[in-house]
């Protein structure tokens, strides 16, 4: 009986031996290893508070000034520390009524009653100088020091882009930032987030159980400052977009105006649009509400997001296949009797003088003529079917930039269409369709669809004679900084240099030449202006108005196109306003008043409220 009660005591000690052992082990592990304790000790005795840095500046390409930093503050609430104060005057300053007063106390408590939450957002400055008089009056609050985008005109929106809080799937996703941080929400703003942004730094105070603060934590010594966010030089000309905005208001539409030899955006307009001060500060979401029921969507980036048949205009890209798959010649003659017919087919034309070679077609737009042509693209001996000669075709235009995404430094872009070769096997049967069943095509309508910045930068392209850059809207990135390597990558399309000559020859004949020609409207004395007018159908109403050119002839300076909706003909509406922008960047100045004024009492959109 003896023993077998020893040996129950030398059980118990062992026991309890291990649970020693246990126990010491755990408490080495949350001290030495488990740095969890520590941080949530560390965090009750001491208050991180973020230092916001102030965002980059925007700059235009001639260093002027676009978007810089307004003083703002956000007014912060510890509601153990609040004690009885007059809320009547603080209401008062703060422009706020008793109700909401309370909304604001109640999901401050909600939230913690002992660490800080945001009372107020974006506090203007001069509200601001009124409560820091007063505000030890009211214990408990306390403000931070942020910054809120300021514009020297209020231009550019949808280039420029706007600021918003970060939301929860953001934060997730990104370390970075944390509830109440800021982030760019569109445009260069988004794009050029991380260099904008700069880097917050933080200062670390000691606080009591209570949270109160008793002073700097290790005198500074673990405190960082914060770095601001790197200048950007945008490749606008400011002066030029406001010129843009201006031509084309009361109108829904266009201009995208590029530097041929560099691929730098000038002027980047897209109507209606809105003073970019809406979406800036605590109005900012109520605004967009707004901008966003607004029926003529101002909020729509028409230039990068809109997708148009190019008319007319795209018969210049079959008469550069033609020419480089030999199927035509600058001298080939093909006649029109008011259209192109094909037994029960008719695509019809307007009067004009036949027959016409290349150069003639171009300056007249002549529906017969491309048809022909394109009929020769499709028709091509060298392939010994139809649809490899139609992949052919399809190739050159997405080596110019169509059906694809260009790549422009701007979110939201769309890529268009260039129908597929298995798009129409789908539709008709493999290989059952021919060159007649797809004619529409020839014409710049059909299947087609281009953006605003696509057909600019064909006619940067015809301006280079057969090669580009990717359309971009930053120049320089901090004082010594330049764009991307993607943007200093010359792009070639595949056609010969010689073989835009007659096309050239041709869209300086459709504005300089004689009667005949579609875009006479456009002619500058000064300067020779290569355009070609286009006229896409639309199904929803009234046609739109094209024009694409370049200027000048020799060494072009700019390449532009306009897209005016539901306008009509080319050369009527979107000529003129192309030849304006034209004048006012070669010559800093407006000298055909008339034609200005005429543009700009133009009132396209029956809506206009101005």
């Amino acid at each position: 009986m003896k023993d077998r009660y020893a040996n129950r005591k030398y059980l118990v000690m062992a026991l309890v031996l291990v649970a020693a052992l246990i126990l010491v082990a755990r408490l080495l592990y949350i001290q030495i290893v488990d740095k969890t304790y520590r941080v949530s000790a560390a965090n009750n005795a001491l208050r991180p508070v973020p230092q916001y840095p102030a965002r980059g500046l925007i700059y235009d390409r001639n260093g002027e000034l676009i978007v810089y930093n307004q003083a703002a503050y956000d007014l912060l609430v510890i509601p153990v520390q609040t004690s009885a104060f007059d809320t009547a005057r603080f209401n008062q300053i703060l422009g706020i009524t008793m109700e909401d007063f309370s909304i604001r106390m109640k999901a401050a408590v909600s939230y913690s009653r002992r660490a800080p939450s945001v009372f107020m957002k974006m506090i203007s400055s001069e509200t601001y100088a009124l409560l820091q008089e007063e505000l030890y009056r009211f214990p408990g609050f306390y403000v931070q020091a942020r910054t809120l985008r300021k514009y020297t005109r209020p231009l550019a929106s949808h280039l420029l882009g706007y600021v918003g809080e970060v939301d929860n799937k953001l934060i997730a996703r990104d370390r970075y930032y944390r509830s109440g941080d800021y982030i760019g929400i569109s445009g260069i703003e988004k794009s050029y987030e991380e260099n904008l942004r700069g880097t917050k730094g933080v200062t670390i105070f000691l606080v009591d159980v209570h949270n109160n603060i008793k002073g700097s934590y290790a005198e500074g010594r673990y405190d960082t400052v914060a770095v601001p966010g790197t200048n950007l030089w945008s490749t606008i000309d400011l002066n030029l977009q406001e010129f843009g905005e201006k031509l084309m208001r009361n109108k829904t539409g266009s201009i995208v105006a590029i530097e041929p030899a560099t691929g730098e955006i000038l002027a980047l307009v897209s109507s209606p649009s809105y003073d970019p001060e809406l979406l800036v500060g605590r109005v900012r979401s109520a605004n967009f509400s707004m901008l966003q029921a607004d029926t003529v969507k101002p909020l729509f980036d028409r230039a990068l997001m809109a997708s148009y048949p190019p008319g007319s205009t795209f018969k210049i890209m079959n008469g550069l296949i033609g020419l480089q798959e030999n199927v035509i010649r600058p001298s080939s003659l093909f006649s029109c009797s008011m259209g192109y017919h094909a037994g029960s087919l008719t695509v019809g034309c307007h009067s004009h003088d036949s027959p016409l070679n290349l150069p003639q077609a171009v300056a007249q737009s002549c529906n017969a003529w491309f048809c022909n042509a394109f009929r020769n693209i499709l028709e091509n001996k060298q392939y010994p079917i139809l649809g490899e000669a139609f992949d052919h075709w399809r190739q050159y235009l997405v080596a110019f930039g169509f059906g694809n995404k260009l790549g422009i430094d701007l979110p939201n872009e769309l890529a268009g269409n260039i129908p597929t070769r298995s798009y129409y096997d789908r539709y008709y049967g493999k290989d059952r369709w021919k060159a007649l069943t797809v004619i529409s095509l020839a014409i710049g309508q059909g299947e087609i669809g281009a953006t605003p910045l696509q057909m600019a930068n064909m006619a940067a392209v015809i301006a280079n004679r057969g090669s580009f850059y990717i359309p971009h809207v930053v120049k320089k990135i901090g004082d010594d900084g330049s764009p991307a390597p993607l943007y200093m990558q010359k792009y070639i399309t595949g056609i010969s240099p010689e073989n835009f000559d007659p096309v050239i020859e041709g869209m300086e004949g459709a504005v300089n030449g004689g009667p005949g020609s579609t875009a006479r409207g456009a002619r500058l004395d000064s300067i020779i202006i290569c355009g070609k007018t286009g006229t896409a159908q639309n199904p929803h109403g009234k046609d739109h108005s094209i024009f694409v050119a370049f200027a000048p002839k020799d060494n072009p300076q700019i390449a532009i196109a306009v897209y005016v909706e539901n306008a009509g003909f080319g050369s009527t509406f979107a000529a003129p306003i192309a030849s304006l922008m034209i004048e006012r960047y070669l010559t800093g100045e407006i000298k055909r008043k008339y034609l200005e004024d005429y543009v700009l009492n133009l009132v396209i959109r029956p809506d206009a409220k101005e």
